[in-house]
Parts: structure tokens; sequence; C-alpha cells
């Protein structure tokens, strides 16, 4: 008998998307012959409006391409731009933007450990997350006045000291949420419908991962261990080599990309407690450069790429010594990401779709840009 595929879209509003995203799949019966991520329908045009904003602006928007890692995508900017004027960040910065990396690496990630099994039919660990995130975003508002995103790096350090007390809240907040977090290697790992639906579903292989540039917890899951923190340390990372672990696995497939992201948030809390016991040892200092009232990058060319909670984000900031930015390239985690779904997808069952759709841990805007 003949037939002919049947072509469905998922998407560009689905459930399964976390927002505007499109697959258009070819089905054989319920098998996936070939997928396509259609992305685009989310685009801002982010590249261009940085060439009409000059350096202090552009942190505004680069805080909101992937609105789970605010923190993070600021601190590549100022990075690049740091970069490009030779300038030092007083040692007190350092470990602040150290810190607060980490924080907002734990926030991103709890968001996908508690939508991640709800994709799967399990709910209840969605409200625990955002328990988790709440306590932890208190601390984050209180510092920076903002919940998303807080706008609190500048160029030549960060907006303003802490707040009187600020940092033992910080400490209970990171010990109560550790403390919470066997909800997540009890309830989600150890349970057995979760395990069915996420083992051997998905393998991602390492030819892959290189062959689409796909990073973070995603390509370590697949054995691929590649870090920019330990491997190309900024920040203070170098200092916390001793407690800094890389999480890997060698299966990648969907539980094993969910095992490399859980024990990263672990990791990330300590961390969080080794920048707490650093900046208690440090004296009192600035957290900022006095800079001009116009700033203006030199002639010249930079790179600045930090490994952000999705994987590796980069700036290529190309400058004629105005006070904007000539050029200024975003390398997006999530963009690089997906791209893999189509070698990925092909083969698999459509109910699967979805267990490895979640697993790609991405966010919308971070691929539109």
């Amino acid at each position: 008998m003949s037939s002919t595929d049947m072509v469905l879209n998922i998407g560009p509003q689905h459930p399964s998307t976390h927002g505007v995203l499109r697959l258009r799949l070819v089905l054989d019966g319920e098998r996936i012959s070939a997928a396509e991520p259609v992305v685009g329908y989310m685009h801002r045009g982010a590249e261009k409006l940085f060439e009409a904003r000059d350096y202090r602006q552009i942190i505004v928007l680069a805080n909101r391409h992937d609105w789970l890692s605010a923190f993070s995508n600021e601190l590549g900017v100022v990075l690049a731009v740091e970069r490009m004027l030779g300038m030092e960040v007083p040692e007190r910065a350092v470990w602040l933007r150290t810190l607060l990396a980490e924080l907002n690496r734990v926030l991103n990630h709890l968001m996908f450990l508690g939508s991640y099994p709800l994709e799967l039919g399990g709910i209840t660990p969605i409200f625990h997350s955002f328990r988790e995130r709440e306590d932890l975003q208190h601390v984050m508002e209180e510092l920076s006045g903002g919940r998303m995103h807080y706008m609190f790096n500048r160029v030549g350090g960060l907006k303003e000291d802490l707040p009187a007390g600020w940092t033992s809240r910080a400490r209970t907040a990171v010990a109560a949420l550790r403390s919470r977090m066997t909800i997540f290697d009890d309830l989600v790992v150890g349970n057995e419908i979760f395990r069915a639906r996420t083992q051997d579903v998905g393998v991602l292989a390492p030819a892959t991962v290189h062959a689409y540039g796909v990073s973070g917890p995603i390509a370590r899951a697949s054995g691929v261990d590649f870090d920019l923190r330990r491997d190309e340390p900024y920040l203070a990372y170098g200092e916390l080599a001793d407690t800094l672990a890389v999480s890997t696995r060698t299966a990648g497939d969907c539980l094993a990309r969910f095992e490399v992201l859980l024990e990263q948030t672990h990791n990330s809390l300590d961390l969080a407690d080794a920048c707490l016991d650093r900046l208690a040892e440090l004296p009192p200092g600035p957290v900022n450069q006095r800079l001009p009232k116009v700033l203006k990058a030199p002639e010249g060319a930079t790179y600045a790429w930090t490994e952000n909670p999705l994987g590796l984000n980069g700036y290529y900031l190309v400058s004629k010594g105005e006070k904007t930015p000539y050029r200024l390239k975003l390398r997006s985690a999530s963009y690089n990401n997906i791209q893999a779904l189509t070698e990925l997808l092909p083969g698999t069952l459509v109910a699967d779709m979805v267990a490895i759709l979640g697993s790609f841990f991405f966010v919308v805007g971070d691929i539109d840009k």
C-alpha cells in the first residue's frame, strides 16, 4: 500500500517549546523521519540595536536574550568592553561577580529542574523549584532591585556595594536551598517513570556535539568535557579550582542531561559558599572604576566568552573608536544547541520528541536574539 508522509508542526506556540519556537516534523506513522527547527519568531534585532546604543546602554539589551541568565549575559558584554579598554576591575567586584554568576546559574537550572518533569507528566517538582527560586530571587532583588533583569554589572565593576547584612542573608538562602535539593535527587531522578521516559532516549553522539557547536550541560552529558570556568578561567574561577567540579556523563541521553544539570546546581551552591567565604576575608573597598562621562572604546576588536548556565555565550566586539560599538556579534548557547535536533530527532517516536526537546534546556530568546 502506498502512503504519504505527514508534516506536523509543533508550535510556533506549544507548551513543549517554552516560547515561540516551531518544529517542522515529517512523520512516517508515529516515527519522525525529518525535523527542522524554524526559528525567528521572537527575533528583535538585538545585534543591530547594539550599534545604536553606547557602552553603558547596551547592557540592557544583552540582559534579555536569555531571560533566565540575565546576570551572566550582562557579564559577557562588560568583560568585552573592559578588555578593549585594558581595564582592571577591583578585586571585590571580581569576587562579587563570581558569586552572583553562580547564584544566577542556580536560578536558571532550578527552572529546568522543575519544568522538565512537568513536560513528562510530573507536576510536583515545579512547585518545589519555584519555591526555591523565590527564596533566592529575594536575595538577588535586595541587591540589584530587579527580579529577572538585574542590570547590576557596569563597565569597570558593579553598580554599587552590598546592602548591610546581605552576605549573611545570602549564606542563609544558599544553605536552605542545599538542604532541600534532595527533593530533585530523590523525587525526580529516583522516579521509575521519569527514568523510563528519559533513559536511552535521545542519545546525542559526541561527534554531533562537535559538529554543531553544542555546549554546556548538554555537551558534557555526551562526554565532551569542556567548561570555560576550568579550561579558560575568568573572574575568580582560577582560584576556585578546588571547589569547581565539572559534571560529565557518557550516556548522552535525556537522563544524563538532567543529571548533569542537577549536579551542576549542587556545585554552584558550593562555589557560592566559597565566594562568600572569600568576600568575608576581603577588606572594604570599591566595587567599580570611575569612568569618563563619554566612554569610548579604542579602535580594534575582541572576543569575550563565558560559561553561561546553558552553555558558551560569546560577544565579538568591533570598535571604530566611537562611543557605540561598530559591531557586536552575539554567540548564544541555545541557538547552536537546538540545531542538533535535526540530527537527533529523526528515527525517534513523537512521544519521545517531547522528552528530547525538554532535555535541551533552551530559552527561545537565546535562539532568536
